[in-house]
């Protein structure tokens, strides 16, 4: 979730792949603020290249994250999102009404769950290990699949600190025994981690 994520799609709508704009025109039009921002976005369109069967999301707000992933992805791969919220699960599965490669459920992250591994899974509604549980890279990834948790301040300090404390959401990832993982500083106040998971 990126704080007025959505406001940062000012003048770049016909740079955009359709469907990130459809997403955005969506979010507007239903008052979300927070989608993914356009340098998040252009990260996960290129990682979505590599992925050769499977991605998963947490947290869909109304489909543009997910839609940078689409729109990245590989004929014939599948794509898995989970939205919390009914109603925004609902717009964000009508972003993609003529995709049937993508698929957005409502409800609990843990729902990704249900359909791993995954070649490339993004968490950014849950499952980040900042207090409502963390993912498990080892049953949710394939060998060599790619973690990216996003929404980071960049870190300054070793180790890294949230409000004055070490950040242990971002050491959660940076440290994990199951992933080979670093810190991509994306803009001077956006931070992703990823990682890959080892074999």
């Amino acid at each position: 979730m990126s704080l007025q994520g959505t406001d940062a799609y000012r003048d770049d709508a016909p740079t955009l792949p359709a469907l990130v704009a459809r997403a955005v025109t969506a979010a507007r039009a239903h008052g979300f603020a927070y989608s993914c921002r356009p340098e998040q976005g252009r990260l996960l369109h290129l990682l979505a290249a590599g992925a050769t069967h499977r991605i998963a999301e947490t947290g869909t707000g109304c489909g543009v994250g997910l839609a940078w992933l689409a729109s990245g992805a590989r004929p014939g791969v599948r794509l898995l999102s989970v939205e919390r919220d009914p109603e925004r699960a609902r717009i964000a599965a009508s972003v993609f009404r003529d995709h049937p490669e993508v698929e957005v459920l409502s409800g609990d992250w843990r729902r990704v769950e249900e359909h791993g591994p995954y070649d490339l899974l993004v968490l950014d509604g849950g499952g980040q290990a900042k207090g409502d549980g963390a993912a498990d890279p080892t049953r949710l990834l394939t060998p060599g699949g790619t973690l990216v948790v996003d929404d980071f301040t960049p870190a300054t300090t070793w180790p890294p600190l949230f409000e004055g404390v070490p950040d242990h959401s971002r050491l959660h990832w940076l440290d994990h025994p199951a992933l080979h993982s670093t810190e991509l500083h994306l803009a001077p106040d956006l931070a992703t981690v990823i990682g890959t998971r080892l074999a």
